[in-house]
């Protein structure tokens, strides 16, 4: 199973998200992130899902919908890199794919089943795996990244952006 990675198995800026994962069974670490994800955005209100804690900043609906983004894209990144594709893959920039977006304009519940769907999804890529992939590496935005790396920069990004909503939004 996935293993926390070495700190040269993936590039210095995401050493934040790696870190904010816990120790213990990833797969139960993203289980339960998809539990308080769902649970928080279901409390607000279609109002509440347009607030910003700041002028220039996203909104709730557009932080969820990031979030959706990023994990389908780190999603393939893993799958590419644990079956040994060694083609480069590229970066993204997220205030582009905010900018061509209309999270805003969504149900937030649609946004939810979205976001559920995607991590569903990387939860089955993660537990169908085998063994031998997760020390793989691969590069993404020009930077070397383990297959494992990755696995725990899913989790840790969604724990990132759940913290900011705690401290900023709520």
């Amino acid at each position: 199973m996935v293993q926390r990675p070495e700190a040269k198995e993936f590039p210095k800026y995401y050493v934040p998200y790696v870190n904010l994962v816990p120790d213990g069974d990833l797969l139960e670490i993203l289980k339960e992130n998809l539990l308080k994800t769902t649970a928080l955005f279901e409390r607000l209100s279609e109002e509440n899902g347009l607030h910003r804690y700041a002028a220039g900043k996203w909104s709730l609906k557009e932080v969820l919908g990031h979030m959706t983004d990023t994990e389908r894209i780190m999603s393939y990144r893993l799958l590419r890199v644990a079956r040994g594709d060694k083609t480069p893959l590229p970066g993204f920039n997220e205030n582009d794919y905010i900018a061509e977006s209309n999270f805003n304009e969504l149900p937030i519940q649609q946004l939810i089943q979205d976001f559920t769907a995607v991590r569903q999804a990387a939860m089955t890529l993660i537990t169908n795996l085998p063994k031998n992939t997760w020390k793989k590496t691969g590069f993404a935005n020009n930077t070397e990244i383990s297959a494992q790396a990755i696995a725990y920069i899913i989790a840790g990004h969604a724990l990132h952006h759940l913290k900011i909503i705690n401290e900023r939004y709520l």
